[in-house]
């Protein structure tokens, strides 16, 4: 059962992460970009979104790192603490992914679950550029 424990572990927050997403609205690509339109018809409700998970997660990270390890195994942080042309460049791609599509990887893999034509073409695309970096990371 243990090897199974972070399996089960990753499983529940991504229906929990997916739940979320879908009942604040933010699978739908319609809702991201009205947040995205400063200059237009502006929605301000994702940053309540984003301010609600950094209310979970800022105490859950600290109390994890307390403990030294997170519940279904060690704890995994980044040690790299430096922005380089990657970190940026990657930033940028996401932003303009994002901005196109209305879609981040999460909302996008959770219309998945609904079938929403827009996620059946984002995800794949956004897999194959998963490929093309790691690809060009060798």
């Amino acid at each position: 059962m243990s090897s199974a424990r972070p399996v089960v572990f990753a499983g529940i927050a991504g229906l929990l992460f997916g739940l979320g997403l879908a009942v604040a609205g933010m699978a739908d690509p319609e809702k991201v970009l009205a947040f995205l339109d400063v200059l237009g018809n502006w929605d301000p409700s994702l940053a309540f979104v984003m301010g609600g998970a950094l209310a979970v997660a800022v105490p859950g990270f600290a109390l994890v790192r307390r403990r030294g390890r997170a519940v279904c195994g060690p704890l995994q942080l980044p040690g790299k603490r430096t922005v380089d042309r990657d970190l940026l460049l990657g930033a940028v791609l996401f932003g303009v992914g994002w901005g196109l599509a209305g879609y981040c990887p999460g909302p996008a893999l959770a219309g998945l679950g609904r079938l929403a034509p827009e996620s059946l073409l984002v995800v794949p695309v956004m897999f194959f550029g998963f490929w093309i970096a790691g690809t060009l990371k060798r």
